[in-house]
């Protein structure tokens, strides 16, 4: 049973965001830049979730947790983030429900950040091309503290900020980070059923509860 929040925190690709169309372009161009096939949008779907450092390893390697060649790497890595930096927010769209969902958050008066692995030049701006950077007060990115999900740091540097307890606070995630992140901060953890958990069915991270829309989570906090 799910206690009402102070406040809800909220992750960007894969909860608000479908940032594959972003990123497997640039992927893409970058594999062609390095003389590689291209890899297409499903094969990068199965690897977005822990940072673009991360992503550009696993289009490397085609592992989720393999390490290229350091030399590869970087050169590869400034190559990747060229090209992302000139799709970030031209392809991406919002999720159905979200847009809905922030709305009725906002009109029941829950206070809303946004949480990411995702470094705050890339985050801000998709948030803005979207249209829903308004609806956070806050937004932690993935180099705004020391530390990423899943640990425990982002979060609890967004209920400092807000003056609450972490027990007093709710994350909504599409990942076992994200659930991991919460657990690991003492917060309430709602998980959506679509996303980027690599292939593996979210409920087996043990979320307080799943739900296939944001639109679903009001009625759960009423």
């Amino acid at each position: 049973m799910l206690k009402r929040p102070e406040l809800i925190l909220i992750d960007l690709d894969g909860t608000l965001v479908d940032s594959v169309p972003d990123l497997a372009w640039a992927v893409d161009r970058m594999m062609t830049h390095l003389g590689r096939p291209a890899h297409g949008a499903d094969k990068v779907r199965n690897w977005v979730g822990n940072g673009v450092e991360r992503l550009v390893k696993r289009a490397l390697t085609e592992d989720l947790h393999a390490e290229p060649e350091a030399a590869l790497f970087a050169r590869a890595l400034p190559v990747f983030m060229d090209y992302y930096h000139q799709a970030n927010g031209k392809y991406s769209r919002l999720f159905p429900g979200v847009e809905g969902g922030l709305a009725a958050l906002a009109a029941q008066g829950y206070r809303l950040a946004c949480v990411t692995n995702k470094a705050e030049a890339f985050t801000l701006p998709l948030l803005e091309a979207l249209g829903v950077l308004g609806r956070f007060e806050l937004v932690v990115s993935g180099d705004t503290t020391a530390h990423k999900k899943p640990h425990p740091e982002p979060l609890l540097h967004a209920a400092r900020h807000f003056g609450i307890a972490p027990a007093q606070g709710l994350m909504v995630g599409d990942s076992m980070h994200d659930v991991e992140a919460a657990r690991n901060a003492g917060f309430q953890v709602v998980a959506v059923s679509y996303g980027y958990n690599h292939g593996e069915d979210i409920r087996a991270a043990g979320p307080d509860a799943v739900v296939d829309s944001l639109e679903q989570i009001p009625p759960l906090l009423a």
